[in-house]
């Protein structure tokens, strides 16, 4: 019945006698319902009051502290031909252990002797520069001994030159004696002449005076002669100084021309030399990258050249070893709008695929499956993503991540910032407002460096 008439028979109807006057008048909602759903919003009321660790979400992908750690390609440092594998893929290699063996394919490196012949080579130069540094000691005691020579020819030329000026002062004395002699000779020529006219001496005497004087002249003129041809040695002599000198000056021009001429011999073998030994430790050097091996000990994860007899060329990658011992760390990008809220330092909660886990976001302790993390680094530069990328790593004061975790796997980390009501949160989050960023250092107070006056 709508009961919408203004006629009512309610007071007409007997209600005990139908049951469905009882159903209709029964609650719809038990008060058991009523209750709990009071309860429930109590308790709901108060728990928005309950505290509320505010976090930042962020995907990202498990790698490597250090760089060495990380995946890396094994290239080829020069053009070969695959000849052997000595690894499959899976296998773990130690430091050194063989991978793969190449051979040559450059024909100008095919000679099999060229080591050999490379090497005879450079003994054949060193035996010319030792040559070379023979014949300049050589030269360099012939030089010396010239210049002795030299110097023992003009010794004997200064001792024949002083012989001749002895000579030549004894030869002076005894001109100048008979000098004397000859003007004594002609005085008494002159008196015994005038004894002559006067009759006094006979014309014998007279004659023989004047042949002494004539004797007394020939021996002047004989040591005049001596006198001049001893000047004539002593100029000689000088003359004879000056070509030694030029000789054997020329001699020793040539030597030293011969010594210049053979050192830069010795230095253009011994370049030539130094070249070959250069292109010998090429050649060495070479051979030795036919054998490659491994940089670190790792786990071959994947060839990238496979076939026997395929050139690989240089700088080409031929397959990627993976480190057995790494610290792992995970990379995660944060947009920019939360990056002020980071530093190094903050403490994190990460969440790694595969792993199962039971998270409370407002409440990371009583969260399961998640493993502490510390931000180690923060970049300056954005992503291409947009967002900037962080590096956390390991928490050493909170439980190890698992062994399982692999390098490249994805992870989420939950950044864990202020503690504010739960109230406060959801009103941040309606709002769109951005979390709080508080830090644990106090303002210092602002200290009046002007005195204060007081007034009386």
């Amino acid at each position: 019945m709508l009961n919408i008439s203004l006629n009512k028979i309610d007071s007409k109807i007997d209600r005990s006698k139908y049951s469905v006057f009882q159903r209709l008048e029964k609650r719809s909602v038990s008060k058991v319902l009523i209750r709990l759903l009071l309860a429930v919003t109590l308790i709901g009321c108060a728990s928005l009051f309950l505290p509320w660790t505010q976090n930042i979400r962020t995907k990202g992908y498990v790698t490597t502290l250090n760089p060495q750690d990380r995946p890396q390609d094994i290239m080829s440092v020069v053009n070969g031909k695959i000849e052997e594998w000595k690894v499959k893929e899976g296998d773990i290699v130690s430091v050194g252990d063989t991978l793969v063996i190449l051979s040559e394919v450059k024909e100008e490196y095919m000679d099999p002797l060229l080591l050999e012949q490379t090497d005879k080579q450079i003994f054949a130069k060193s035996k010319m520069t030792e040559a070379y540094t023979s014949k300049i000691s050589n030269l360099k005691q012939e030089y010396e001994i010239t210049l002795n020579d030299l110097q023992v020819k003009l010794d004997q030329n200064d001792i024949k030159a002083q012989q001749l000026r002895l000579k030549l002062d004894a030869t002076a004395s005894d001109l100048k004696a008979s000098e004397t002699k000859y003007q004594n000779a002609i005085n008494q020529a002159e008196r015994i002449n005038m004894l002559f006219e006067k009759g006094i001496k006979s014309l014998t005497q007279n004659e023989q005076y004047t042949l002494k004087v004539n004797e007394a002249n020939a021996k002047v003129q004989y040591w005049e002669n001596i006198i001049a041809t001893i000047k004539t040695e002593l100029n000689n002599v000088k003359q004879n100084e000056l070509a030694i000198t030029n000789s054997y000056q020329q001699k020793m021009a040539k030597l030293q021309s011969d010594i210049s001429a053979t050192r830069s011999q010795f230095y253009s073998a011994e370049g030539e030399k130094e070249k070959l030994q250069s292109e010998l430790n090429k050649l060495e050097v070479r051979q030795s990258q036919f054998v490659i091996v491994s940089p670190i000990k790792g786990t071959i994860t994947k060839t990238l050249k496979n076939g026997i007899g395929e050139i690989i060329k240089s700088g080409e990658s031929i397959s990627t070893i993976v480190p057995t011992a790494f610290t792992k760390a995970v990379e995660l990008y944060v947009s920019p709008n939360d990056i002020p809220l980071l530093n190094k330092g903050k403490k994190l909660r990460l969440l790694f695929d595969g792993w199962p886990a039971i998270v409370f976001s407002g409440w990371p302790k009583s969260s399961y499956g998640t493993f502490g993390g510390e931000l180690m680094a923060i970049d300056n530069d954005i992503s291409k993503n947009g967002k900037y990328r962080v590096l956390v790593s390991e928490d050493s004061e909170d439980e190890l991540w698992p062994d399982e975790v692999r390098v490249g796997g994805g992870a989420t980390g939950i950044i864990l910032l202020n503690r504010v009501p739960i109230y406060y949160e959801f009103w941040r989050q309606m709002n769109g407002f951005p979390a709080d960023y508080y830090t644990k250092e106090k303002p210092e107070k602002i200290k009046s460096k002007a005195p204060i006056k007081k007034f009386k």
